[in-house]
């Protein structure tokens, strides 16, 4: 056993092997694990907005319902009522505000929450090599910095974001919408995902149960937001759903190179929506696609899979009586499959190994007597993650300002979607290296900037000319 273990070639194919990343996960967690704590431990707090959310919160516990009247420090409260409620709680178990220490902890936690529902995902589509994660997660200090040493709101909303395409994955509807709606009501950068859901939505379930669905996220926003609703509506909706709030240029990560005046001026805004929505335009339709390829392609999965399990199922009965033969056991005749039986399974295995042999990139092996049938069809999660991941890649590429904390909006989808394309791995990792580097330029200079915009522009084409292509080639076989 050991000896299997330790040899090159296992680690060869724990490194590279998609599908081995469930051990590599588990190593990386235990690690990210010990480094939060030495970071919280080694590393001085940096106070940037929780004096603030505390401020705001004990408004709110004093009975202040009034939107307008919430405050801190860096001004009026500008998130939604799943905000208020979370870092009220924080409040109030940190000795209001005071304990920043368990605070960090609690954020090494949140952290570690996500990373487990990204590896879930990653581990499903079984598109990024485990070295990958290794090296891209381990060495961020951005990310490091944001999680546990800052506080923000943005790994909360992000991490109600992965329980819920977690959900969407298993086909829980009800509690896929519940914790979106949740992660929209910490802050609506989540909102970015919407395009992409709501067609996620129609492909499979139709518009009927679409509009289910958009009551259940509507009404979580409703019920939350419903104390401040009823005190001062205007105030709430106005404070919380700001989608024309100016950002202030000193913190801008992407647009250093503007003067400040074109920064904040209302036609360039309106000039960046503007290529959102037609990058929406190009990019929506090929989504759909893949969306109807996975809903017809989970349709299969329903009714092949009990074919499969029935199979299995038979498979072992046989190699019990089989057995029993062998040992000289008496046979419950209750046991014994039928002719007709048998030459189903006989067909139905001979199947199997046909189209076994055609799957490509490895050779198969025939299955042993006591090996079970399986189809991968974890691997349809490809067809739903990546226009997902890609939506959102698109409203950060088109966004007014980027602020240090918003890193983590995309952060960990990164990987999937430069492995999403057909660059080089050197190419691949030299813009993972750059975008870190922009990141982690403080402040920001014009440099930065426009390099970052250049990482997005190659990375959204690389995508584009991926998903176009696929999309041509099943075009043809159709």
């Amino acid at each position: 056993m050991f000896k299997k273990i330790f040899t090159w070639c296992y680690f060869k194919n724990l490194l590279l092997n998609p599908s081995q990343l469930l051990l590599v996960s588990l190593l990386i967690i235990v690690t990210e694990l010990v480094l939060n704590i030495l970071i919280v431990e080694k590393v001085p707090y940096t106070e940037i907005d929780w004096k603030a959310y505390m401020q705001e919160c004990e408004g709110f516990l004093n009975g202040t319902l009034d939107y307008s009247k919430l405050r801190g420090d860096t001004g009026p409260l500008v998130y939604p009522a799943g905000f208020v409620y979370i870092y009220s709680f924080l409040y109030l178990i940190t000795n209001q505000g005071e304990n920043i220490k368990l605070a960090q902890y609690i954020f090494i936690g949140i952290y570690l929450l996500q990373l487990t529902l990204v590896f879930r995902i990653y581990l499903k589509a079984k598109k990024v090599p485990p070295y990958v994660l290794i090296l891209v997660i381990l060495t961020s200090y951005r990310i490091h910095s944001i999680y546990v040493l800052r506080l923000f709101n943005d790994p909360i909303a992000v991490l109600l974001l992965y329980v819920s395409l977690n959900f969407f994955l298993e086909s829980k509807w009800f509690l896929g919408s519940l914790f979106y709606s949740l992660g929209v009501s910490v802050k609506m950068n989540i909102l970015l995902y919407a395009p992409a859901l709501f067609f996620f939505y129609l492909v499979n379930l139709g518009l009927k149960l679409t509009l289910v669905q958009l009551l259940i996220c509507g009404s979580v926003q409703v019920l939350l937001g419903l104390p401040f609703l009823i005190s001062n509506p205007v105030s709430y909706i106005k404070g919380s759903f700001d989608i024309g709030r100016v950002f202030n240029h000193t913190w801008t990560v992407n647009y250093r190179f503007l003067d400040s005046e074109i920064f904040e001026n209302k036609f360039f805004h309106l000039s960046l929506l503007l290529i959102h929505v037609l990058l929406l335009v190009v990019f929506i339709p090929m989504c759909v696609k893949y969306f109807q390829s996975y809903c017809r392609l989970r349709y299969v999965q329903k009714q092949v899979q009990p074919q499969i399990d029935a199979k299995n199922h038979e498979k072992k009965k046989k190699l019990k009586m089989e057995t029993k033969l062998k040992t000289g056991k008496k046979i419950n005749e209750k046991e014994v499959i039928t002719k007709e039986q048998e030459e189903f399974l006989t067909s139905f295995e001979a199947m199997l190994k046909k189209s076994s042999r055609k799957s490509v990139k490895q050779p198969v092996s025939k299955p042993t007597e006591t090996s079970d049938y399986s189809i991968d069809f974890d691997i349809l999660t490809q067809l739903f993650i990546l226009p997902m991941f890609i939506v959102n890649f698109i409203g950060v590429v088109c966004a007014r300002s980027l602020h240090y904390q918003f890193y983590s909006w995309y952060f960990h989808s990164l990987p999937y979607i430069l492995w999403s394309n057909n660059f080089s791995t050197i190419f691949r990792f030299l813009l993972l290296a750059l975008v870190e580097m922009c990141w982690n330029t403080y402040p920001s200079t014009i440099f930065s900037s426009v390099t970052l915009h250049i990482c997005h522009v190659a990375i959204l084409y690389g995508v584009y000319k991926k998903m176009s292509n696929e999309l041509k080639t099943v075009a043809k076989l159709d």
